[in-house]
């Protein structure tokens, strides 16, 4: 006689033989955006809320950071030009 395991939840009622494993498993895949944190930046972020603001705030300096590099690069051919006039007045 074989004995019933203790934590068995399944109570003899309970029938699942029309279900279909993973009908619902894309549906539920598109409306999840469940990160998962480890320890040590839960500690510092223990909510969402914490979490959303600092990854904004990263964001936002990234932006900030593209900007100022494009704008480095428009100067720069600024700067090209001016030093080349200051080599044409010294050896002219």
């Amino acid at each position: 006689m074989k004995k019933k395991p203790e934590d068995d939840d399944m109570l003899p009622e309970y029938d699942l033989s029309g279900g279909v494993r993973g009908k619902y498993a894309a549906r539920y895949a598109e409306g999840t955006n469940v990160v998962l944190l480890d320890p040590d930046v839960h500690e510092a972020f223990p909510d969402s809320r914490q979490v959303n603001q600092v990854l904004r705030k990263v964001m936002q300096l990234c932006r900030e950071r593209t900007v100022a590099e494009l704008v480095d690069v428009a100067g720069s051919k600024q700067g090209k030009e001016q030093t080349y006039g200051r080599r044409r007045k010294q050896t002219g």
